[in-house]
């Protein structure tokens, strides 16, 4: 359980910093960005402890990059503008986790116990309590529909990319060769997060060559590349290397809940970092949420 809480909190860091970073650059270059540092600092450590890449489960790690970091992400960024933040996040946080328990039940045969889904659906309910929107908020008048997809096809994204990240475990451990300790976490995610570069790269030059004014937005880096820095150490490097970790020690079913409470860790350091209030309703969700966490670490 250690790698999954930590790899929440470090994601909880990295959306305050995402959130600094978006004031300076666009989200698409700063993406892209955050992307290429992240590899660059997981390739040196990987380099720096002599793990070589093992290419036999290479590709399959690569894939989950390209499906988890590369069309999740992007996805999830048509879906920011179409149905706001909150909503967006609310319908990733809490279908990621059931996709990628059914894609692991149908494809590699490990199922949760029946105690383990009560908790991850506990979980997931305070999740989608605390971050609802109010009815006073205002609702999208136009791409509803088409956001809703973008979001649910992120979910789906991050559900499978973890799935496929669990198989090449699998296959290396057939293979002789298992993936265990956190130095193993961060050589995965160095594997992984080339696919999240290739296609984040090729979304980009789609943009320029197209002309979007995704890529032709804020680009104010001499004030905002540290917020690159701190946003790559800690999402794609830190955050990702324990996930992955996570990932090869738990079931996804195990893993994705316990990961869909980084909304909720956000929330009191943008409290008290940048002033956003804290709800009675936030606070029931965040309780329930923490509930059912503490269950799945005492149930099997």
């Amino acid at each position: 359980m250690l790698p999954a809480f930590l790899a929440t909190i470090f994601f909880s860091f990295s959306a305050i910093t995402g959130r600094r970073l978006s004031h300076f650059i666009s989200g698409t270059q700063a993406n892209v960005g955050r992307l290429i540092f992240a590899a660059s600092v997981l390739g040196a450590t990987v380099y720096f402890l002599g793990a070589g890449v093992h290419w036999g489960v290479f590709p399959v790690l690569f894939l989950s990059g390209c499906v988890g970091f590369g069309i999740g992400d992007l996805s999830m960024f048509q879906a920011y503008p179409r149905i706001g933040a909150r909503r967006t996040i609310v319908l990733i946080q809490c279908l990621a986790a059931p996709f990628g328990t059914l894609i692991e039940w149908l494809w590699l045969h490990h199922a949760p116990t029946l105690l383990q889904a009560l908790c991850g659906a506990i979980i997931l309910a305070g999740v989608g309590i605390a971050l609802m929107p109010p009815k006073t908020e205002a609702q999208p008048s136009a791409g509803l529909v088409t956001g809703t997809l973008f979001g649910t096809l992120s979910a789906l994204c991050q559900g499978a990319g973890a799935v496929i990240s669990r198989k090449a475990y699998a296959m290396a451990e057939t293979a002789g060769h298992p993936f265990h300790t956190p130095g193993d976490g961060i050589n995965a995610a160095f594997q992984r997060i080339l696919g999240g570069i290739s296609v984040s790269v090729l979304f980009f030059g789609y943009l320029r060559l197209a002309h979007k004014s995704e890529v032709s937005g804020k680009k104010d880096w001499r004030n905002g590349w540290c917020w690159v820095i701190g946003n790559a150490l800690a999402g794609p490097a830190f955050g990702v290397s324990c996930y992955q970790w996570a990932l090869m020690t738990e079931k996804t079913s195990i893993v994705l809940p316990i990961v869909a409470t980084t909304p909720l860790a956000v929330m009191p350091l943008a409290h008290f970092l940048e002033g956003d209030r804290i709800t009675w309703r936030t606070l029931l969700g965040g309780a329930l949420a923490v509930a059912g966490v503490i269950g799945l670490t005492l149930v099997k």
